[in-house]
């Protein structure tokens, strides 16, 4: 079984459900207090649930113009004025030489067009190469309900399964247009996975009751995407079924389509039901709760 090593990261989108704040500062590097205390940038918690979920690799995808914004953040020392100001906070010192600890673990590779967000994950195809990877969303963040971090709880489930995994979570029927979602079968003899029968993208109430009922979930709820996957590296030749035809819904080459056609060629899919929860920072309302969370959370610690 080939352990998971590998992150992918797309992050090349504009934000624009975020203008005009994302005008001059990129969505994934909005600000939030972590558990931890310190102020990050969303994609500097997003990748240190991947490091500390046991991933040596991880690659960001970005827009060519932007490019620079991630690599001065991480990759590029203080300037040794800042320095001099920092020198007597420990704190500070300490948080500029974890960022290029990060440094050392991230590429990046440049999405020429904003084709969708299976186009996007289809940009990294060479760099994964033939392993399984962890794919994350660049604007979510999580929190567990347990010791172990959400992106370490599907790594898990890897590892005891060896095949496709998404992360789900039980979202009412009123959400469904924003999430991709899943029916099917719980496994006997592992209580928070299912065995897919069907993925669709955004569906209708009425799609959904019909199509994507699961087992041992209450009526008016179904799983949904996380935002968090481990996938087979041959998912990139189902994406490329639908760039190559040029396969779109909403103008976009979707993930869900390949995945739902990697499903049904496998002959099998499986979800997880995370022990944990999902915050969507891409959406105001959603950002601001996403602040408020952290900071109760950490007040809970």
């Amino acid at each position: 079984m080939n352990k998971v090593r590998k992150a992918v990261i797309p992050a090349a989108g504009y934000g624009t459900r975020l203008y005009p704040a994302s005008k001059v500062i990129k969505k994934e590097f909005f600000p939030i207090v972590d558990r931890d205390g310190m102020i990050k940038p969303i994609i500097q918690i997003i990748i240190e649930e991947a490091i500390s979920s046991g991933i040596d690799e991880v690659c960001v995808i970005v827009r060519e113009d932007e490019k620079q914004t991630f690599v001065k953040y991480f990759n590029e020392p203080e300037i040794p004025e800042f320095v001099k100001r920092i020198s007597e906070l420990p704190w500070a010192l300490n948080e500029s030489k974890r960022l290029l600890e990060l440094s050392k673990h991230l590429s990046y590779i440049v999405q020429k067009e904003q084709a969708g967000f299976g186009h996007a994950v289809y940009c990294a195809r060479e760099w994964v190469g033939d392993e399984p990877f962890l794919l994350l969303l660049g604007d979510h963040v999580y929190i567990s309900n347990t010791r172990a971090k959400c992106a370490q709880q599907i790594i898990d489930v890897f590892g005891v399964l060896g095949e496709n995994v998404s992360a789900v979570m039980r979202t009412s029927e009123d959400m469904l247009h924003l999430y991709g979602t899943v029916g099917g079968r719980q496994l006997p003899n592992y209580s928070r996975v299912y065995e897919a029968s069907e993925i669709k993208e955004k569906p209708t109430i009425e799609y959904a009751e019909r199509h994507l009922q699961t087992d041992s979930i209450p009526l008016g709820e179904y799983l949904c995407f996380f935002g968090q996957y481990i996938l087979m590296p041959d998912l990139f030749e189902y994406i490329k079924h639908f760039m190559d035809k040029d396969i779109r819904e909403r103008g976009e080459i979707q993930l869900t389509s390949a995945l739902e056609m990697a499903r049904k060629e496998r002959g099998i899919f499986y979800v997880y039901e995370t022990d944990g929860e999902r915050y969507d920072t891409g959406v105001p309302i959603s950002y601001a709760n996403t602040v408020t969370e952290f900071v109760k959370r950490r007040r809970q610690k």
